[in-house]
């Protein structure tokens, strides 16, 4: 996935209210920019970070720029936009070397109903009715090791719930962590932080959800999918 146009650079000052952040930019200005994550942002969002932006001038918009990426430690950058992440999970369902579990079972088809369910899947495998469920790791790591939620999740939980309903009516269902950094090797529940997600997660498991990880590396110009991730329950 290529960006539009360039980011901008900037200094974080502070990220509130959940959607916003405070930016200075490399010009001295400083501008409110849309927040498109709605996690704590764990490790992500400490004032004096390095972020990029992208600008739209859309009419209508409040905000013409939006946090795309963040410099945390070390260096990393880390993609934040977690509007970003079906599309980088829906290049890799096309990626039969990347993701051989799925290889066949397309087209791919975005935002589809579960029937009886109240839930609206990130995406459907015509090839074999599989659904499909997408979460977004940017949580800091340790070793190698992110963890997802950063935040208690109540509708993360649900949607497990779902997907484990569906696994034991014999219906394909699965879930990818697509961690937007490239220092991750190993996705695990944050049960300190959400006990009841690394519970459902588990039981989800247990009845035939089918759990996977890939990663993705942002660069200037774009972020891309590039690199499997292993889950550890």
């Amino acid at each position: 996935m290529d960006y539009d146009a360039p980011l901008a650079a900037g200094t974080l000052e502070r990220r509130y209210k959940r959607f916003l952040a405070d930016v200075t930019l490399a010009d001295g200005s400083r501008i409110t920019a849309h927040c498109p994550n709605t996690g704590s942002m764990l490790g992500c969002a400490e004032r004096g970070m390095r972020v990029w932006l992208s600008r739209s001038d859309r009419p209508g918009r409040k905000y013409a720029h939006t946090w795309e990426q963040v410099e945390a430690v070390d260096g990393v950058r880390v993609g934040i936009h977690t509007g970003r992440t079906n599309r980088l999970v829906a290049e890799a369902l096309e990626d039969a070397a990347l993701m051989p579990e799925v290889a066949g079972a397309g087209p791919v088809r975005a935002e589809v109903n579960v029937p009886d369910e109240p839930m609206r899947a990130d995406f459907r495998l015509e090839g074999d009715g599989r659904f499909v469920e997408v979460k977004n790791v940017t949580a800091a790591v340790e070793a190698g090791i992110a963890v997802f939620p950063d935040a208690p999740s109540t509708r993360g939980v649900r949607h497990l719930e779902v997907l484990q309903r569906l696994a034991e009516r014999g219906v394909g269902a699965m879930l990818i962590f697509c961690a937007q950094r490239p220092d991750v090797d190993e996705i695990r529940p944050a049960d300190v932080i959400d006990p009841a997600y690394g519970r459902a997660l588990r039981s989800a498991i247990a009845a035939g959800v089918m759990v996977l990880g890939v990663g993705a590396t942002p660069t200037e110009t774009g972020i891309h999918v590039d690199r499997r991730v292993s889950v550890a329950t």
